[in-house]
């Protein structure tokens, strides 16, 4: 099972928190993230603010989690690298 030290346990839910250079890139992670989302149909919890994101993952019709959360986790550190944000 994955597990990034980005993400934190929450419950049945992990979480990150992803700070950009600027907004513009903000938006781009966040549209690179939809599209992983989409090809795994498993769409996380975004929240924009500014140029933080804060992002959770969960199964909902599971009840917790799964190995679909680390597998998205997994992507959204490769996009956030490729987009060169950090953590807060």
């Amino acid at each position: 099972m994955y597990e990034a030290s980005e993400w934190r346990r929450d419950g049945d839910t992990i979480r990150r928190t992803v700070v950009a250079r600027d907004f513009r890139t903000a938006i781009a992670i966040v549209n690179d993230i939809a599209e992983q989302a989409e090809a795994l149909n498993h769409h996380p919890d975004i929240d924009i603010r500014w140029r933080t994101l804060h992002l959770a993952l969960t199964t909902h019709d599971a009840g917790g989690l799964t190995d679909l959360d680390y597998k998205l986790a997994a992507r959204i550190d490769a996009i956030v690298a490729d987009h060169e944000a950090g953590s807060s």
